[in-house]
Parts: C-alpha cells; structure tokens; sequence
C-alpha cells in the first residue's frame, strides 16, 4: 500500500527541483476530511522581492496605469510639466514603460476636504498589476512631494489605488482581456 504522503513529497520535489537555487520549501502533509495539503514556504527576502517587483504577463498596457488627479488649485502653465513628471514617477515606480502611461489633472476645481476649501488634491491610480503597498506609498510621497510645491499639504492628499482586472479595462476597440 503506497504512503498517503507520497503524492505530497512528489509535488514537493518537483517544486523544489524547479525553484531558484536561493528558495527554501517545507511540506507540511495534512488529513482533515480526506484532504491533503502542501505548504511551501518562501524566505522572507523571496516574499519582499516579489511585492516589490509585481509582475503580471498581460500589464505592459496603453493607459495602464491611468493616474486622475482633481485640485483646488491653479495650476497654470506649469500643468503640462506637472503630468510629465507624474508621468515619469509611475513609470518608474509601475516598471512600466511610460509610452503607456496615461495622466490627467483637473485643476481649479471647486472642493471641500474635511469642511475646508483649502489647497487640496484627490485622486485614483488604475492598474492591471503592479498595485502594491511599496509601489503606492512611493506614488503617494511623489505626488505630495510635487503638489507640495504648489501649496497642497500632505494631509490633504488623498489618493485611490486600483487594481483593475483585464477585462475591466478596454482600449482599440476591446478590453485587454480579448
């Protein structure tokens, strides 16, 4: 009679063969209610790498991601130069190539933030990947970092981050997801 384990070492193996040299794997073989189970466990580094560096096949998209961005306050003509650099900062933080990013700036816009009138900016950040609690705390301290110089105070910045699935997102005519 074969082991009820030997399936569980089997996968076990397979992974183990398969995984970069640096990753460690535990199994751990359950029975609860005829289940059985597998736990691979990644190092610490492995798991920080990877919310760092999100990686999704289908994210290198037209307008992915879109950053919306509404304030109260005259821009002027330094707008332009405004989404370029924003432009720049998401690119950069997404790992996407800034040919696909979109930006759009709403400025002079009537609003109240906490009862106030009072320089402020609201936002929303959409992506197909790439929305990570790293990725949006640099987003957010690059937006206020560039809204700052314009009077905006970082406790008036709020922002939105979205991760929209494929098939949420439609450019030429179809969505991304076919």
């Amino acid at each position: 009679m074969r082991s009820a384990t030997a399936p569980i070492l089997l996968i076990a193996l397979i992974i183990a063969l398969l995984a970069p040299s640096s990753s460690s794997f535990s199994y751990q073989a359950t029975r609860q209610y005829r289940l059985k189970s597998l736990v691979v466990v990644m190092s610490a580094t492995e798991q920080q790498q990877q919310q760092q560096q999100p990686h999704h096949p289908h994210c290198d998209l037209p307008g992915d991601p879109s950053l919306f961005l509404t304030t109260n306050v005259d821009l002027g003509e330094n707008k332009g130069a405004i989404m370029k650099e924003l432009s720049s900062l998401v690119a950069t933080v997404t790992r996407k190539p800034e040919a696909y990013v979109a930006i759009c700036i709403t400025d002079n816009a009537s609003m109240v933030f906490g009862g106030s009138d009072a320089p402020l900016a609201l936002g929303c950040l959409y992506s197909i990947g790439a929305i990570t609690m790293a990725n949006n705390g640099k987003i957010q301290c690059g937006v206020t970092d560039v809204l700052e110089k314009y009077g905006v105070a970082q406790d008036r910045i709020y922002i939105n981050f979205f991760d929209v699935p494929r098939e949420c997102i439609g450019w030429n005519r179809a969505t991304f997801a076919g």
